[in-house]
């Protein structure tokens, strides 16, 4: 017998959960929720290692500017129930740590490298005013100058994105990384203070008591009579909207990478092959039983000697906790890591021609009546604040509209 509902959304992360929860809440009961996990939140899980809490997906911290998400997710795990930090996090080279943002704190290095960075920035293309490149790695160069380009940007993406040529990588998206203006940074120089404004997770949220995943499971289990888990998406018929051959649904949900369901044959192949222009990382999560002696919540490691890209001091933001967390593109684990979890579907990528590709793939799904949302329906590296808001004003559209 075929369970028939009005939504049938894929995937229990932050979107999927976020979505059926806000329609319950807005009086939609007809939806029905599919995890092949376990149990819910996606790539923000957590679980108990070394008698305390280990997010396996990666840090995920709750951002406090979206006040309408973060109003949202204290109704089910309380706000008392929060620690609330001023973001430290640094970034540590070759040759020296320096706080992030990297650019706003070069007043803290050395003389002789304050002047290196200030002579590559004020000669910098961006800086000139020359042509803006079309390549990867000429942008940044051309944006951030020679010196900070080389020292931070242009390693760390090699790290985080092992496995492609960043090349291959498009600039569309780097409208995110901040001017670097060779006024404002001298004036810091002499001044021995930082310009601007950290640009997500200034200041943050992470629970007391337990990891980030603990928020979604709340938030899961005020619908769990609306949630499958352990079930995952083997088949969908595209023109009955059916899963499985058992759940049917008059809309669907996608917050599922598309190339867990490109293998079914009703998919035309140009939109199989867009599917499979859709490029991404997977990354391991690997762990430190020792504290380290710093006051970062997290550091970024651009050095190509180590294979890890970041770290998370879980003993400055988790009460009772020690050792930490690292990150490093599956590409690069080495054996002698600790690996706690394998998350194959990790970061989206924002290759040249993934704007095409994942505009055709949800312009054809809409007209079958299935929605993408979220970091894999969308295809973009969306932190799990932003998908929580895509989850509900989507919610809000259909039940309103």
């Amino acid at each position: 017998m075929v369970t028939k509902v009005k939504y049938l959304i894929l995937g229990a992360g932050p979107s999927g959960l976020a979505f059926a929860t806000r329609l319950k809440q807005l009086g939609e009961t007809s939806f029905l929720l599919l995890e092949k996990e376990s149990e819910a939140g996606g790539l923000c899980r957590s679980k108990e290692v070394d008698g305390a809490p280990l997010d396996i997906g990666g840090g995920h911290f709750l951002d406090v500017r979206k006040t309408k998400v973060v109003d949202f997710l204290f109704d089910f795990l309380p706000k008392e129930e929060w620690n609330q930090f001023d973001r430290i996090s640094k970034i540590r080279t070759d040759r020296f740590e320096i706080d992030y943002p990297y650019e706003a704190n070069i007043w803290q290095l050395s003389t002789d490298d304050q002047i290196r960075h200030l002579v590559s920035i004020m000669n910098s293309g961006s800086s000139r005013d020359t042509e803006m490149p079309q390549k990867f790695k000429d942008w940044i160069i051309w944006k951030l100058g020679d010196v900070i380009a080389q020292d931070y940007m242009l390693p760390y993406n090699e790290k985080i994105f092992s496995g492609i040529d960043i090349n291959d990588l498009g600039t569309y998206w780097l409208y995110k990384l901040p001017d670097v203006s060779f006024e404002a940074i001298l004036r810091s120089c002499l001044t021995k203070e930082p310009y601007g404004n950290i640009p997500a997770h200034a200041c943050f949220y992470y629970p007391k008591e337990h990891g980030y995943g603990e928020v979604f499971l709340r938030v899961a289990n005020t619908i769990k009579e609306n949630l499958r888990l352990d079930t995952p998406v083997k088949t969908i018929d595209i023109e009955t909207l059916t899963v499985n051959d058992e759940f049917q649904g008059e809309k669907v949900i996608t917050t599922i990478p598309w190339h867990e369901i490109v293998s079914n044959q009703s998919i035309p192949n140009r939109i199989k092959d867009n599917i499979e222009k859709l490029k991404y990382t997977s990354v391991d999560i690997a762990y430190q039983s020792k504290n380290e002696a710093t006051s970062a919540h997290w550091t970024y490691f651009p050095s190509k000697q180590l294979p890890y890209h970041r770290a998370l001091y879980r003993h400055n933001f988790i009460k009772g906790a020690q050792g930490y967390w690292q990150e490093i593109n599956a590409a690069r684990t080495t054996d002698d890591l600790t690996i706690i979890n394998h998350n194959k579907y990790a970061y989206p990528l924002n290759t040249i021609d993934k704007p095409q590709a994942i505009e055709e793939v949800i312009d054809w799904a809409k007209s079958k009546s299935i929605i993408g949302l979220g970091r894999w329906g969308e295809w973009v590296h969306m932190n799990s604040d932003v998908a929580v808001e895509k989850g509900m004003l989507l919610a809000e559209s259909f039940v309103r509209s």
